[in-house]
């Protein structure tokens, strides 16, 4: 079997987990490859993720590192086993590598924790709304049509079987942004309502009277599986995205989420009564830019 040409965030992810086993152990990788009948050249492609490894195989490496954590273990087993395969795999091509990882760990999450400082998230967008910004000449979009129809499939995870929460905390600034004009950007703070409907999204705003500091760290995802150890940060930039799985780095974004949600404004709730508003929130906010509009 040839090496890969392309790796995914989850091809990726399974061989820095097993690197960072071999390396707790205190083993190199020419010892652990020798003590399982392995070749040194091919247990570095493993932890590259350059090539596949078989589940007995990755299983001896797992006890040969002292792993005695079995959900840890049958957690990368099922990275391992995974085809990659989903709606996404229709998109490959036109869209870029990072773009599919994303759609990939989304569709795997049970939680998603979002931090956006001038845009809707991804996941919230109307469809002109996106085609708005991907029609930006500044932001340099190519296939739009494509990427347009892959942001939508994307939002299917709100309303799927067994859906992930979703925990968004939108800066002021982005319910500001003049994409596609008013009507536009009407329908947009409307959609933001129509979701915090449901029982599995929660939305707050960042208000520009709250902390700075904490709202300057920039546009990322915090995306959590079943076993949260497994998670990753992916953080959005102009350069495009970059992902995170360092335990150090997966904390560091947890608590700073922590903070934006507890500076943020109370979270968009429909239910309450028109009286319950007295004390400013999201709601209260994003119904208030409505009105101006």
């Amino acid at each position: 079997m040839g090496l890969r040409t392309t790796i995914s965030e989850r091809q990726r992810r399974l061989g820095f987990e097993l690197k960072q086993l071999r390396e707790q152990a205190g083993l190199t990788a020419g010892e652990a490859a020798e003590r399982i009948g392995m070749g040194r050249a091919q247990l570095s492609q493993i932890e590259t993720a350059k090539t596949t490894i078989l589940t007995e195989r990755l299983r001896d490496l797992c006890r040969l590192y002292g792993c005695t954590d079995e959900t840890y273990v049958d957690a990368l087993v099922t990275m391992s086993e995974a085809t990659g395969k989903g709606w996404w795999s229709a998109y490959k091509g036109p869209m870029e590598t990072g773009a599919l990882s994303l759609a990939e760990l989304e569709a795997a999450a049970v939680a998603l924790r979002v931090h956006q400082t001038l845009f809707i998230p991804g996941l919230f967008q109307t469809a002109d709304y996106a085609k708005a910004i991907f029609n930006s000449p500044k932001l340099g979009f190519e296939n739009v049509d494509e990427a347009l129809r892959f942001r939508m499939e994307r939002q299917r995870i709100l309303t799927r079987h067994n859906p992930p929460s979703v925990h968004a905390v939108i800066h002021e600034a982005a319910l500001h942004m003049r994409f596609g004009g008013t009507q536009v950007v009407r329908e947009q703070l409307l959609r933001l309502i129509e979701l915090a409907r449901l029982p599995h999204v929660t939305i707050q705003v960042y208000p520009f009277s709250a902390e700075a500091h904490a709202a300057l760290s920039g546009n990322f995802v915090h995306i959590i599986p079943s076993l949260p150890q497994l998670s990753t940060v992916v953080l959005e930039r102009p350069t495009g995205s970059s992902y995170l799985s360092e335990p150090a780095h997966l904390h560091r974004y947890e608590e700073l989420f922590d903070r934006l949600a507890e500076n943020a404004l109370a979270p968009v709730d429909v239910s309450l009564a028109p009286e319950a508003h007295s004390v400013k929130d999201s709601l209260a906010l994003i119904q208030h830019l409505l009105y101006t509009l």
